[in-house]
């Protein structure tokens, strides 16, 4: 028998973590479980977030008294390359939801391997997409 796993959580870096808890707390839904050490509202080094049993972490790139002015550019595009996917069994009420949020995001479209996907990008540049295979039923958890 291999190794038994029991789940994932992303570790991503970010630059201003109050921004970034706004946006996947209060725009998302996802619950702040965990965190370093407070120095204000949401101002932390460290997150443990989870919204049923999706689980994110995330940690500031920057120490408090080394943060630079604005975000580096070169880290914010090769945020690129990452994009996380989670399951939607709704892509049109998640693009509803977020459209009456003011999120500027295209409408979901069905890839070319049946997966119905919603994508934009989080304040770091992250890629999130949220998806569902076309035609399969949610499952009870």
């Amino acid at each position: 028998m291999g190794i038994e796993i029991r789940g994932m959580t992303p570790l991503i870096q970010i630059f201003d973590m109050p921004r970034s808890v706004a946006f996947y707390r209060d725009l998302l839904g996802f619950e702040v479980v965990e965190a370093s050490a407070a120095r204000g509202a949401d101002d932390f080094d460290w997150a443990l977030l989870r919204r049923g049993s999706a689980e994110l972490m995330l940690n500031t790139a920057f120490e408090q008294d080394e943060r630079p002015r604005e975000p580096e550019i070169s880290r914010v595009v090769a945020h690129g390359d990452t994009t996380l996917f989670f399951g939607c069994p709704d892509a049109d009420a998640a693009y509803a939801y977020l459209r009456a949020k003011g999120i500027e995001v295209a409408a979901p479209a069905v890839a070319p391997y049946g997966m119905k996907q919603l994508h934009l990008r989080d304040p770091d540049g992250y890629g999130i997409c949220f998806q569902w295979r076309v035609g399969e039923e949610p499952r009870a958890r």
